[in-house]
């Protein structure tokens, strides 16, 4: 009878689990800071930038490796790709660098002033070593793509809106109406002076020429 009614008799619950407070939650562990890309001073930086554009023009685009770029600088490549990231970031970044004319920021009253101011920036020897340093450029750029991309944005489209800027404002003063057709072709006539004048001359051109071809060529074109 005994067992029949222990069999009879539910299973007791098991015992209760005791109830505790929530754990506090752990405290916040700041993340690991990110690693900062270290900043060159002004002075290394240019001190980079000539020595990269000297020995482009030693070996040339196609020869220039980061490798040599890093003995020549004494960087570590590592340092140079986190930089600049490429080869063709870096030598026009270098070229722009060096190249100190902009023309945003001439503003004499007249076009003439301007492009003779322009001119006028530039020293006659760095004019001939930027001008074959460039023509050397263009042509690699044929056979690179990214060098024509880099080439593009970052050193002839902010020329480019500089040139504009400088005729917009001559446009504003009334020196010659907007609807100019000549106004589309200004920076050709002017790279195309550069290029053009060592293959026909024989020699760089200097800021002699270049002044006397804006007052034969350029304004008139403009004016005409």
């Amino acid at each position: 009878m005994a067992a029949a009614t222990r069999s009879a008799t539910p299973d007791a619950p098991p015992p209760a689990t005791p109830v505790t407070p929530d754990a506090p939650a752990p405290p916040d562990v700041p993340a690991p800071p990110r690693a900062r890309r270290s900043r060159l001073t002004p002075e290394r930086e240019a001190e980079l930038y000539e020595a990269v554009l000297d020995l482009l023009r030693e070996v040339g685009y196609g020869a220039l490796t980061m490798d040599a770029v890093a003995a020549r600088t004494h960087s570590s490549k590592a340092t140079l790709y986190r930089q600049w990231g490429t080869k063709p970031d870096l030598v026009v970044k270098a070229l722009r660098h060096t190249t100190p004319v902009t023309a945003v920021d001439i503003d004499t009253g007249s076009l003439r002033g301007d492009f003779h101011a322009l001119v006028g920036r530039m020293g006659d020897g760095r004019m001939e070593r930027d001008s074959a340093l460039m023509r050397g450029l263009l042509q690699a750029a044929h056979d690179a793509p990214d060098l024509s991309r880099a080439l593009r944005d970052l050193f002839i489209d902010p020329e480019l809106s500089g040139l504009n800027t400088l005729l917009a404002r001559a446009i504003d003063r009334g020196e010659f109406p907007a609807d100019k057709p000549a106004l589309a072709y200004i920076p050709h006539l002017m790279l195309g002076a550069v290029i053009s004048h060592p293959l026909i001359e024989r020699r760089p051109a200097d800021r002699g020429f270049l002044c006397d071809y804006i007052d034969a060529v350029i304004l008139p074109a403009l004016r005409g």
